[in-house]
């Protein structure tokens, strides 16, 4: 199946009588015949559903839906993209390991990386992802265990070379882990140039309407973790009875780990009616990011020919340093925008407090257009050098575009750019 065929059919497909949409699954219980059969399940725990905090049946159905989208062996969706960024490291990293990680990604994720993760003993090596590969290749350490970098940074917009960084992630025997948030299946395939685990934050062009926050990790399946560095995916895991995850699950061993041990321990499992209200974003996946790439294209050109505006960054563009990368890795550039208006933070506020289709709002990826001032907000955290570091200027605006008509997009960015 195509892609499109993919969205509206993978994961579910009802037998006689049954729904034709997926079910929502409201239970946290599943009933067994017997003591035994519940013990055994305890013993191999992907023989059957234990408890919803493992594993629900609506949920499934959006994670082999979203497999499938992005031609993994499995997948697990998490109650965040946060979530599912700190699992897909924790799965193959503790105390006393490395990551080394590109420095233009999410200021959340920067914060999860340089200081939550340092506080538990692992440290994150950032590193200039225009780096040439020996300067990449300087960055790792012998206690190095994974890559990390999104395929468009979230604000820099910039796009990761996604196969320089799987070369220097597999020199060094570790796979490369892509947030593939802001470009989706749909537009790019990761694992098609060497990554190894793909993530998403949901929340974003996945769920599309602003309605549940969530994450997923998807497996390649194509990591060899036994070369020496991975001990826990190969040795006895006492937790669950010596079994072995790459012995006794191949391919899908890190992903099944991910769900025995960490999700076991951690809980952050989405429940069934966020699963439902993401299926039918996934639905309609494949339509929306087609309309997203065309308005974000109208509208960066128009920010481009404005003598307002200093400057503009989307990869769709000609002029845009990184429409190479774009032409080579994607289908489309996607519908964020970022710009910075002549004069600075204090033009930029006023610019966006006189949008009135747009909201100003903490969030990206919508089909309704919005607007966020990352410096003083999903960065606000950084220092100037970070900020510097993830390509973000102090007057930077993200514009996310939403599905409105063009020109009534248009529209309220003329009258917006009439009061700078």
């Amino acid at each position: 199946m195509r892609d499109e065929t993919k969205c509206l059919h993978s994961g579910y497909t009802p037998k006689n009588s049954e729904p034709r949409v997926v079910p929502i699954y409201q239970s946290t219980t599943y009933v067994f015949d017997s003591t035994k059969e519940i013990g055994d399940v305890f013993d191999e725990p992907t023989k059957a559903l234990i408890y919803s905090r493992f594993a629900n049946p609506t949920v499934m159905a959006v994670e082999a839906k979203i497999a499938d989208l992005e031609g993994g062996v499995g997948a697990m969706c998490t109650s965040s993209g946060q979530a599912a960024s700190l699992m897909a490291v924790l799965n193959i990293c503790g105390a006393g390991d490395s990551i080394v990680s590109s420095s233009k990604i999410y200021g959340g994720t920067i914060n999860l990386f340089a200081v939550t993760l340092k506080k538990y003993g692992i440290e994150c090596i950032f590193v200039d992802e225009d780096a040439d590969e020996e300067t990449l290749n300087k960055a790792f350490k012998d206690n190095t265990k994974a890559v990390f970098g999104e395929t468009i940074a979230n604000p820099a917009l910039s796009v990761l070379d996604i196969e320089k960084f799987a070369r220097a992630a597999h020199s060094h025997g570790v796979p490369l882990i892509v947030d593939n948030t802001f470009a989706t299946p749909i537009l790019c395939k990761p694992f098609e140039y060497g990554a190894d685990i793909v993530i998403h934050s949901t929340s974003k062009y996945m769920d599309g309407h602003a309605l549940q926050v969530g994450g997923v990790i998807v497996d390649g399946g194509k990591f060899d973790w036994t070369n020496g560095k991975f001990p826990s995916l190969v040795e006895p895991d006492e937790s669950y009875h010596g079994i072995s995850y790459v012995e006794n699950y191949k391919e899908s061993a890190y992903i099944t780990k991910a769900r025995m041990q960490l999700m076991r321990d951690f809980g952050a499992y989405p429940a069934a009616n966020s699963a439902f209200l993401l299926n039918i974003g996934l639905e309609t996946l494949a339509v929306r990011m087609e309309r997203y790439c065309e308005n974000a294209m109208r509208v960066a050109k128009f920010f481009e020919e404005s003598e307002k505006i200093e400057s503009v960054t989307y990869p769709g563009l000609e002029s845009d340093k990184n429409h190479a990368l774009c032409k080579k890795y994607l289908k489309g550039a996607s519908g964020v925008v970022t710009l910075v208006i002549n004069g600075g933070k204090d033009n930029a506020v006023k610019f966006m407090d006189s949008l009135r289709l747009a909201s100003n709002e903490v969030h990206v990826a919508d089909i309704r257009t919005c607007v966020l001032h990352p410096a003083s907000a999903t960065h606000r955290q950084l220092t100037d050098e970070q900020l510097v570091s993830a390509g973000i200027n102090p007057g930077m605006i993200r514009f996310s575009v939403g599905l409105e008509n063009i020109d009534d997009i248009l529209d309220d960015i003329k009258q917006a750019l009439a009061n700078v």
